[in-house]
């Protein structure tokens, strides 16, 4: 099914900029979040949690006279539901059970203890602040560091030590490399601890239907079958009596594919109750209970030749995973995509690493929009920019010499990543005159040097694995892996058309995407085509929406099933037009052929009322179909970002002045749509670079636990960001496409990271971990081995001249 169809410029099909079929219930509030739910009956829960990040459970004791049902703890529910453990099938992996609520220990701040059940949310919260927790706090473990110390504490008693598990690889010869390299260097980057912050928190509501003996379980989640699944598991029922609802989710970026302790504890309890329950996580909640992302550390060392060729790359990478290993993703999955994304687009043979997931008294860590590639982004890449200035090359220059080129490919890296498709360094060449390099090094070298700000502009490449299939996910150590989905296709009496998948959207703009897929085929516009998702007793079975993969995986399934439908629509037509069913061609909602022609509303009509008129065609117009790519290595996403920035060098305040991105997700299905993807992951990876963070105080608490505390980019942080499209199609993908909905939000901390260390290179300063707020900037001029210009008013500011 790897099919490239001549496109036809219909205005709608793929490659058309259609608005967004979705937008019209949403801008008009219609929507239906999990929040907007009203099931008769439904009583609200409140979650008790630990305020500290370790300790030891004496007792939980509900006030006297509640009723039993009405608080819940790890003893009442220990016969109703198993605890998760999240394992990976890797050498040495310790795993440990992740509890529904807390046993007799806590491991961070947010874990839940007790549900506390009321009439109102405040009636639950009232129970809830009612309810006795007797504790014995320990010291905690925060930081990779405090983890990896000797005689550190362990945060699972079992365990030898804090590491989760150790890989390691060492491909080519690096010693030889260094000896021949002009310049080797030795660095060390780090990209601070996120919240992946979806505009709609998490929330579940749970009961069980006594009539279909059902239980109804609705979650804002980006996988609704995998939580299925595992509640069925996890509560020892039979798949057919779970059914999982996922409405409208307001965002997910990563923080809604992970199985939770609340889905399964609510699941639970609500087999013991005659209503249904519903909590809906606030955002304090938020901030320390759902999943958190990054907080990757890394020592690089980067042997280049004089030329700008990378020669060796050398790592050691620690991933600070947090208290427990979360499912399916497991506590090593940052830390293995680290180590095979970290040599990028580049053409280096000689690779040794060594990547250690380490558990801490922190949030549990779980996937964040990019996963690991942002923070291997930003190491590789601020590497090769010291590397370039070492060899006094221009850094775009460098990344050109050094990349993969259009002729290699596909390519298969030194990590064993399959490149399929681009031409990495016409990226480079392009979003350098689209930014204006030429011109910014005029505006730098016209620089007053008395004035108290600098210029500075900066690259960030990056290759981004999408849509990656069973084998990919598997040579990772999952043990579920992923890499095959479903399309329902049914056409009515009307001739209108429904397509089920399995993939759930959060934002993505899936019911036009995908209907323009389905519309290809048959001609018609995306608005005739009904998408719906979210509902695992009526969708085709399908693994989610996350890396990248829904385009690819349900576009080929959608194009799959349409391709399947075609052909019976065509026999069909064959019978009614007298013509054999290869002459029949599909025209604006029409199957025309030499004979005359039959729109879809007819032909359907005449089939399915009065199917004595087609004799000898099997019955029914639904059909189903299952995509599983041929080659699953997945489809490499490409491009590179470039920023220039004005640092102020009494202050450190960073100001982005422009913006630009040119990159390569294959066949475009809708400008619009991607266009948005972009923009949208360009300014979260801003934050990622500028603002966001979840920093701990000595005692192990996150001092980050609201957004008054945890600042995100606004309009006014934002820069007007160009983008250019190079389209590559992908040879391994049904109609070339590739996934973007994670690039974005990957190369932007390193393309700033460049600019502001490009700004203070005179002056020996380097910006090297996130966010790079003005107090870093301030504290890396404050270290930087060169002086700064004198200030032109001495008293005018308690930093002026202070270097």
């Amino acid at each position: 099914m790897n099919a490239k169809p001549p496109f036809r410029d219909t205005g709608y099909g793929v490659g058309a900029g259609c608005p967004r079929l979705e937008d019209a219930r949403h801008l008009a509030g219609h929507g239906r979040f999990l929040a907007d739910v009203r099931l008769p009956g439904t009583r609200e829960v409140a979650v008790v949690r630990s305020p500290v990040p370790h300790c030891r459970l004496r007792s939980v004791r509900a006030p006297d006279g509640v009723p039993g049902t009405d608080v819940w703890t790890a003893t009442e529910l220990a016969p109703l539901a198993r605890q998760l453990i999240a394992t990976a099938e890797l050498p040495g992996f310790r795993a440990a059970p992740l509890p529904n609520l807390a046993v007799d220990t806590v491991r961070y701040v947010g874990e839940p203890i007790a549900l506390a059940i009321g009439d109102s949310r405040a009636e639950a919260e009232d129970l809830a602040r009612r309810i006795t927790v007797d504790i014995e706090e320990f010291p905690a473990v925060v930081g990779h560091r405090a983890a990896l110390a000797d005689g550190a504490t362990r945060v699972h008693r079992e365990w030898p030590d804090n590491i989760y598990a150790t890989t390691s690889g060492s491909i080519g010869d690096v010693d030889a490399a260094a000896r021949r390299a002009a310049v080797s260097l030795t660095r060390e980057y780090t990209v601070s601890r996120q919240s992946p912050l979806p505009l709609e928190t998490r929330g579940v509501i749970a009961h069980y239907d006594r009539v279909d003996e059902q239980l109804v379980v609705w979650t804002s989640t980006q996988t609704p079958h995998m939580i299925r699944d595992t509640i069925a598991d996890l509560l020892g029922l039979p798949g057919n009596r779970v059914r999982v609802i996922a409405p409208d989710i307001g965002g997910g970026f990563g923080a809604k594919c992970t199985v939770y302790p609340e889905e399964i504890a609510l699941a639970a309890v609500a087999t013991r109750l005659d209503h249904p329950v519903r909590w809906v996580e606030d955002r304090a909640e938020a901030m320390v209970a759902t999943t958190q992302g990054r907080d990757h550390h890394y020592r690089l060392t980067g042997h280049a030749a004089a030329d700008g060729e990378l020669l060796a790359l050398e790592a050691d990478i620690v991933v600070d995973a947090g208290a427990y290993s979360v499912h399916p993703w497991t506590a090593t999955m940052d830390a293995s995509m680290t180590s095979a994304m970290l040599p990028g687009p580049y053409r280096v043979r000689n690779y040794r690493y060594t990547a250690r997931s380490v558990a801490t008294h922190t949030t549990p860590l779980g996937p964040c929009r990019g996963v690991a590639r942002p923070a291997a982004c930003f190491g590789i890449e601020r590497l090769i920019d010291e590397l370039a200035h070492e060899l006094g090359i221009e850094p775009y220059a460098m990344r050109m010499r050094a990349m993969v080129g259009p002729e290699d490919m596909p390519y298969t890296s030194v990590a064993s990543k399959v490149y399929d498709s681009g031409d990495y360094p016409e990226a480079v060449r392009r979003v350098s005159e689209l930014i204006g390099h030429q011109g910014v090094r005029a505006r730098q070298r016209a620089t007053d040097p008395g004035s108290r700000t600098r210029l500075g502009v900066g690259y960030g490449s990056f290759t981004e694995q999408t849509a990656h299939g069973c084998l990919e996910w598997a040579s990772r150590g999952l043990a579920v892996t992923f890499g095959v989905e479903g399309a329902r296709l049914v056409m009515d009496a009307t001739g209108s058309l429904t397509l089920s998948v399995g993939v759930q959207s959060q934002g993505q703009g899936h019911e036009t995407t995908l209907a323009q897929v389905v519309g290809e085929v048959f001609d018609i516009a995306p608005d005739r085509i009904a998408v719906r998702h979210g509902d695992t007793a009526h969708m085709p079975r399908g693994d989610g929406t996350f890396a990248s993969r829904s385009m690819v995986m349900a576009g080929g399934a959608a194009y799959g099933a349409a391709g399947l439908l075609a052909g019976r629509v065509r026999s069909i037509a064959a019978v009614l037009l007298d013509e054999p069913p290869g002459q029949l061609r599909f025209v604006r909602g029409s199957v025309v052929g030499h004979h005359g022609e039959r729109t879809l509303t007819a032909l359907a009509r005449e089939f399915c009322r009065t199917p004595d008129h087609v004799p000898g065609v099997e019955g029914g117009l639904d059909v189903t179909y299952y995509y599983r790519p041929e080659v699953e290595t997945g489809a490499f996403a490409y491009g590179t970002h470039a920023a220039v920035v004005r640092v102020d060098l009494d202050t450190g305040e960073v100001e982005l002045l422009d913006y630009a991105v040119v990159e390569d997700c294959g066949t475009v299905v809708n400008p619009l749509i991607v266009d948005g993807q972009i923009i949208g992951g360009t300014v979260q990876g801003i934050g990622t670079a500028l603002m966001e963070e979840i920093p701990h105080d000595t005692s192990g608490r996150p001092t980050a636990t609201t957004l008054g505390g945890y600042p995100l980019p606004r309009a006014i942080d934002v820069p007007d960001i160009r983008v250019e499209h190079l389209r590559t199609p992908s040879p391994h993908t049904v109609l070339g496409m590739k996934g973007v909905g994670e690039s974005g939000a990957i190369p932007p901390p390193a393309a700033i990271g460049n600019a502001i260390t490009d700004a203070l290179r005179e002056f020996g300063a380097r910006i090297d971990r996130t966010p790079m707020t003005a107090a870093r900037v301030w504290a890396a001029l404050d270290r930087a081995s060169a002086p700064g210009p004198a200030p032109v008013d001495a008293g005018a500011g308690g930093r002026a001249g202070a270097r």
